[in-house]
């Protein structure tokens, strides 16, 4: 008996196990649950036909920087086709909230009463923050919004509240009122009393809550829609409906490992404790890579990721079978180890590359779960090469080569 190879084997399959009970809680941390695992509310809104590409992808970005900026974990807004857009956002705790924030044109101009000339419109707007006046007692002006503008919005708003005041001596002149329209809604309509030079100006009056100023500001920030968007589907998902789906998905995923740790372990028996090894390094990895690359977890996903471990066992198995094969051929246990891993190489490599392609087509030309599902499953593929062909050849030949375990009956013969 060789002591330093049983040693060797030994201590992989012990790092291997402490590696999986660490790793498993850090994983759990930093994973991120999709929609259909902790609940929230998912949206489609269409454009109209003929929509181009630019405003299409104008509008993600607006979207984007809208449900980021509530503060939503993980939301993922993606294109479906040419002229829809899906956004999920899990775990909300404002549905509507949310979606009145998604949907909104927030078109903001500025309207001359005396021209009904816009002076500039919420394109040049530098930055909108919402207020509080704690000191004053009049409830209309006590919620409001302070605009501060470009360089070109200074300008121009300059130049049209000097002319208002130079034209229109009476401060009280109706023809000195600059409307502040949003969305074709008059929101304010104040009077210019004195030139504003300094690009900045207020909107208030119409507002009651900080909240309400705040969401306004929210959308000003983050600019108007390039397009009308219309909602086709709004679906909320119950957040007592994630943990029922992870929960079945756990008890799955164990009663499915149970199951085939005890086919592995009867019929194969050393070699088969080797692939369970294995597969608990290939699942370190294709976690580890899932969080790493920040995929969502889904459903599918989930899925996926029990489905690709599936397909490691199978180049497990046909290494086996393979070396099974070599064995009762009354080759040595040694010979017949390199012999299997020679023979099945091509076999489990041509496979995994023919599922890999459909795997790739699915990236590119898949959305949403679909896109997510393929995801895993060619990163599963991938992980599964690497351990069957690099890995558990190693520790196979490791335990042959200790001399630990040499009768041919504990390796499925």
């Amino acid at each position: 008996m060789r002591w330093q190879k049983v040693v060797t084997f030994l201590a992989t399959v012990v790092l291997v196990a402490v590696a999986a009970v660490a790793l498993l809680p850090v994983y759990a941390d930093h994973a991120r649950l999709g929609l259909d695992l902790q609940g929230g509310v998912m949206v489609r809104l269409e454009a109209p036909e003929g929509t181009s590409d630019e405003d299409m992808r104008g509008a993600i970005e607006v979207i984007n920087n809208r449900v980021n900026s509530l503060g939503v974990t993980e939301p993922e807004v993606r294109r479906e086709g040419s002229n829809r857009i899906s956004v999920e956002l899990p775990g909300v705790d404002d549905p509507e909230e949310a979606v009145r924030a998604i949907g909104t044109t927030a078109r903001l101009d500025f309207v001359r009463m005396d021209t009904n000339e816009i002076i500039l419109s919420g394109n040049e707007l530098e930055k909108a923050e919402g207020y509080m006046d704690q000191e004053t007692i009049d409830p209309t002006q006590q919620f409001g919004v302070s605009l501060r503008f470009n360089s070109s919005g200074t300008e121009k708003f300059a130049q049209a509240t000097s002319e208002m005041v130079a034209k229109y001596p009476d401060g009280r002149d109706p023809n000195r009122i600059i409307a502040i329209v949003l969305d074709g809604n008059v929101l304010s309509a104040p009077f210019v009393s004195t030139p504003i030079t300094d690009g900045k100006c207020q909107i208030s009056g119409s507002f009651t809550s900080r909240e309400e100023v705040s969401q306004l500001a929210l959308l000003l920030n983050s600019g108007a829609l390039p397009v009308e968007l219309t909602m086709l589907e709004k679906r909320s998902v119950g957040p007592q409906l994630g943990p029922d789906s992870i929960a079945k998905s756990i008890n799955a995923a164990i009663i499915g490992v149970i199951i085939l740790a005890v086919f592995m372990l009867i019929l194969y028996r050393v070699p088969g404790f080797l692939a369970l090894v294995a597969l608990t390094l290939y699942a370190i990895i294709l976690a580890g890579a899932l969080i790493l690359i920040k995929t969502t977890i889904t459903l599918p996903v989930i899925a996926a990721f029990l489905l690709s471990i599936g397909m490691g066992v199978d180049a497990n198995i046909i290494i086996y079978e393979r070396i099974k094969e070599e064995l009762r051929a009354d080759k040595s246990l040694r010979v017949a180890a390199e012999a299997g891993f020679k023979k099945a190489f091509a076999t489990i490599f041509d496979s995994n590359v023919t599922t890999l392609i459909a795997g790739i087509v699915l990236i590119i030309f898949g959305t949403g779960s679909i896109r997510g599902f393929a995801i895993t499953l060619s990163i599963g593929i991938l992980a599964s090469m690497f351990t069957a062909i690099t890995f558990t050849r190693f520790i196979l030949n490791t335990l042959v080569s200790s001399n630990l375990i040499t009768n041919t009956k504990f390796y499925g013969a």
